[in-house]
Formats: structure tokens, sequence, C-alpha cells
């Protein structure tokens, strides 16, 4: 998945922090729902990692049902974060 495309696909632009927050809020619901949608665990997967860095990821736990795939979430989120800490 490619992180522009996925902006341009639920958001209408690469640039989040042009958009309103109700354009934000309804790009976020569009991603959810898709989210529930995929069947695909890849796609599933790249979903996620877009609505963690959002903040709007549900827990791993009730993300994904194979063990492999919680244990890359959390090392995503994890990697994430510390980057997040670098940057302060």
């Amino acid at each position: 998945m490619d992180f522009d495309q996925l902006l341009f696909r639920f958001f209408g632009t690469a640039d989040l922090e042009a958009l309103s927050p109700d354009a934000l809020v309804a790009g976020t619901t569009r991603l959810r729902l898709q989210f529930a949608l995929e069947k695909d665990e890849e796609q599933r997967f790249g979903l996620w990692c877009l609505m963690y860095m959002l903040g709007a990821a549900p827990e791993v736990d009730e993300a994904f049902t194979s063990e492999d795939d919680r244990e890359a979430a959390r090392e995503f989120a994890d990697s994430v974060d510390a980057e997040m800490d670098e940057a302060e």
C-alpha cells in the first residue's frame, strides 16, 4: 500500500494539515469502514497502520485474529511511538 494513495483515497489529499476538522473526521470514518470490510490481511494491516498514525486504530487484540499480525502491529506501534519521542 502506498501511503500517499491511501491518504488520497480516504481524505482526498496527501496534506492532512490542510483538512478541516469535519473532513478529517469524514476521512477517518471512511477508513474505519474500509478496515471493517477488508478481508485481505495485508490490506487490513496497512489500513490499521494508517489509523494508528492518525490516533484512530482499534486495539491490536480487537483488530487482528492472527498472533503474528498482532505482534507485527505492536512492533509497528512501538517504532512509530519511538520516532515521535525522538522528534520531540
